[in-house]
């Protein structure tokens, strides 16, 4: 998988997180039912958003679903994936960028294809992805030679650069041919009178995608000596940020003007995971999942608020008993306890907080380890012994699961992350964003 748009899951939230996997099989069948099994290794997070994009303006139409057999990326399980022209666009339009990627790392002699037999076998293979994308799009009314041309001419752009050159001269070709793919999604879906925004955001977003794996690849370029459009026109990380930050409010101001039947999803992905991403890219934010807190606790709540430190300003306690929300000093204090999640194994020796524990029980879920839960809280499953918990690992692992899925621990049975799951859920909790549920774009809460 690649691309730039990597939403985490557990900010995605159910509905979303169903949607996004389905246009994403979707896509990944699509490159199987047209072009074959090796077109699949090409599905990529962007290319999903065309197909999000078709549908979003069409709406839920008959058939736009199917149900897919168990594949080992979604732990064996069924799905119902997207189908339709959306996913075959998205397909076509992966084939021929993903040609053209090959063809450019045969060009900067990358890896094992510097060596000629190899480059040669790639040459061939991202002929045959020119073509075969070129057949789907014929067959739905897109003409890829727009993205061919787009590909040419990037070759060319970048032998003339150098310093002083407009970095945007050099992102030119990767925003036409985003920006003739966003419109006609307008096209396959009936609404002529979306193509114009639509191409303008797709030539935000081709900016934006160009910019942001510059500035992913900017220090391993210069260690291979790679060309790199930011290093080679000179154009300092901050020039790069303040482009990426009028792109993505160039796109937010395009999809205004978009009529949609469902936007909730594309709203997601374009405004608000994008703009994850270029934090992502240029370092500014942590992930709030996994991070520790301000004072160096565990827990994946990530680092407390302006002002909930140790000392200040602590609606949850402070001075002895306090600490931020969800932990404090040895005697419990906050509302949750201390430690983790307030001392001992869940609360301080003797409770703490309404979700204590330690050995004394405390709050009404108590309870001390090995002591019963408090009333509606499920009982927690034994673990596995040694040779049973080898045994579901190896299942586990054969059928990808540990990477591609949630999954129970193999010997703890507790709820794990896959762990290829990028997660960078960051630190929001406002619940402003739940109007993508109606697919407004005037969400000015800030978070992303």
């Amino acid at each position: 998988m690649f691309g730039i748009v990597r939403p985490c899951t557990h900010r995605l939230g159910e509905r979303f997180k169903t949607e996004w996997m389905a246009h994403l099989c979707g896509l990944c069948l699509a490159l199987r039912g047209d072009h074959g099994q090796f077109a699949r290794i090409v599905t990529n997070y962007d290319g999903l958003l065309i197909s999000v994009l078709t549908e979003a303006q069409s709406g839920p139409a008959p058939g736009a679903r199917r149900t897919a057999g168990p594949c080992p990326l979604r732990g064996m399980r069924t799905a119902a994936v997207a189908n339709g022209e959306g996913a075959r666009l998205a397909a076509a339009v992966s084939l021929v960028l993903a040609s053209a990627k090959v063809r450019d790392h045969v060009a900067d002699r990358d890896g094992l294809l510097a060596r000629a037999p190899i480059a040669a076998a790639a040459r061939r293979v991202a002929r045959g992805w020119d073509r075969a994308g070129a057949r789907t799009g014929a067959a739905l009314g897109f003409d890829t030679a727009v993205l061919l041309d787009a590909v040419d001419r990037q070759t060319d752009i970048e032998a003339l650069a150098g310093p002083g050159t407009p970095v945007l001269v050099v992102t030119e070709p990767t925003e036409t041919a985003t920006a003739a793919a966003f419109a006609h999604t307008a096209q396959l879906a009936g609404r002529p009178g979306n193509a114009a925004p639509l191409a303008e955001a797709g030539r935000y977003f081709g900016r934006l995608a160009h910019l942001l794996d510059a500035v992913e690849d900017r220090s391993a370029d210069a260690e291979n000596g790679a060309w790199n459009p930011l290093t080679a026109t000179g154009t300092p990380l901050a020039e790069a940020r303040r482009l990426c930050d009028d792109a993505l409010h160039g796109i937010r101001l395009a999809l205004k003007e978009v009529e949609f039947v469902d936007g909730g999803l594309a709203h997601r992905l374009l405004v608000h995971e994008l703009r994850t991403s270029v934090d992502r890219a240029f370092g500014s934010r942590s992930c709030g999942h996994t991070a520790m807190n301000a004072v160096g606790q565990g827990g994946g709540f990530g680092a407390p608020p302006q002002g909930y430190g140790q000392g200040g300003g602590n609606p949850y306690g402070g001075g002895p008993y306090g600490g931020n929300p969800y932990g404090g000093n040895p005697p419990g204090g906050g509302q949750y306890g201390g430690g983790q999640y307030g001392g001992g194994q869940y609360g301080g020796p003797h409770g703490g907080g309404p979700y204590g524990g330690g050995p004394y029980g405390g709050g009404p879920h108590g309870g001390g380890p090995g002591g019963p839960g408090g009333p509606g809280m499920p009982p927690q499953k034994p673990r596995r012994g040694l040779l049973a918990g080898c045994a579901v690992a190896v299942g586990l692992f054969c059928t990808c699961q540990l990477c591609c899925t949630e999954h129970e621990g193999p010997w703890s049975r507790k709820k794990r992350d896959a762990w290829c799951d990028d997660c960078d859920c960051g630190n929001c909790n406002c619940d402003c964003c739940n109007c993508c549920d109606g697919g407004c774009c005037d969400c000015d809460c800030g978070c992303s």
